[in-house]
């Protein structure tokens, strides 16, 4: 992960990126497979929004594989490692069994190793394919730099420093802080709780610790529906779970929000004047989360020596 002594370094690069400027963080270039391999981009995003005009709900699920990957042990395809009999990989933590989209990546891989073998890199087929699926769902349109390197270590117990679902707004701060982003940045990057959807299990202790002031009633008793169906069942984030818009802020406001660590950016103080601005203006919301998309497109990017490109995204060379 990135630490604190590198913010400004990111910050400078994702304001370059945004300016047009060719050049990123760690050797990562837009242009980095433009001799190597002129179609990767096209490639991916064919495959991305293919599989999301059948699915259009698994556009969440490549986002949030994008934001687990990179939270944990830098931007490396760390989340897509399986398991083996000597080491139990990220993707068999209780908190990733729920992702999805892995198919989506071992099509595009395939595809690119047919191409152009051993060129482009599981690490940034997640980042291109998180991009291009919050674009099909008509989120903000921008791009990453490339040329990230693929880890060699994924560990079940690198994966509690994941956010879970009951923190507060003071731990989110200083979690996401440990990791250079701002306050604002954190509260950006909730936003893609726009997409998808979030299991009973993740929420049900809302329901049974009395009243909660920052639970409406009504949406109270639309959770405890979920819930009757059992763990498993599904309550979307918003009222437009494969739309990437602004309605996520409106339902937090509305103390709507289904998880607690939804809901306490609204209940906070410090970040509750963040979220009605995104409420109100979504063009804000756009260009504020496209930057901290970027942002955490380079958090600890491998490079050179220090990775590798897998042949199979499932499995270190």
């Amino acid at each position: 992960m990135i630490v604190d002594n590198m913010f400004g370094a990111v910050s400078v690069v994702a304001i370059m990126v945004i300016s047009g400027i060719t050049f990123g963080a760690d050797g990562l270039r837009m242009d980095y497979y433009i001799m190597s391999c002129p179609l990767a981009e096209i490639i991916v995003k064919n495959t991305v929004i293919k599989s999301l005009q059948s699915d259009p709900t698994l556009a969440a699920g490549l986002v949030r594989m994008h934001f687990h990957d990179c939270f944990i042990e830098g931007c490396d395809a760390s989340v897509l490692v399986d398991s083996t009999k000597d080491n139990t990989a990220e993707k068999d933590s209780p908190a990733n069994l729920s992702l999805r989209g892995y198919e989506i990546i071992d099509d595009a891989k395939d595809q690119l190793e047919q191409q152009c073998p051993g060129v482009v890199s599981c690490a940034d087929i997640i980042a291109m394919a998180a991009r291009d699926s919050i674009f099909f769902a008509g989120g903000p349109v921008y791009d990453i730099p490339k040329g990230r390197k693929d880890g060699r270590r994924s560990k079940i117990e690198d994966t509690i420093n994941l956010p879970p679902p009951f923190f507060n707004s003071s731990q989110l701060i200083r979690l996401f802080g440990q990791h250079g982003f701002s306050a604002q940045e954190m509260v950006a990057l909730s936003g893609a709780h726009t997409l998808g959807v979030a299991r009973c299990s993740s929420f049900k202790t809302r329901l049974t610790n009395g009243n909660d002031p920052n639970l409406d009633s009504n949406f109270a008793k639309t959770l405890s529906g979920t819930c009757s169906r059992g763990d498993n069942a599904e309550q979307p984030f918003d009222m437009s779970r494969n739309d990437f818009d602004n309605d996520y802020y409106n339902a937090l406001i509305r103390k709507a929000g289904v998880l607690t660590s939804d809901q306490t950016l609204y209940a906070s103080a410090r970040t509750r004047g963040i979220v009605s601005s995104y409420a109100l203006n979504q063009a804000m919301f756009f260009f504020d989360f496209q930057k901290a998309m970027i942002k955490m497109s380079l958090l600890d990017v491998k490079e050179g020596s220090n990775g590798e490109v897998r042949q199979n995204c499932r499995n270190i060379n």
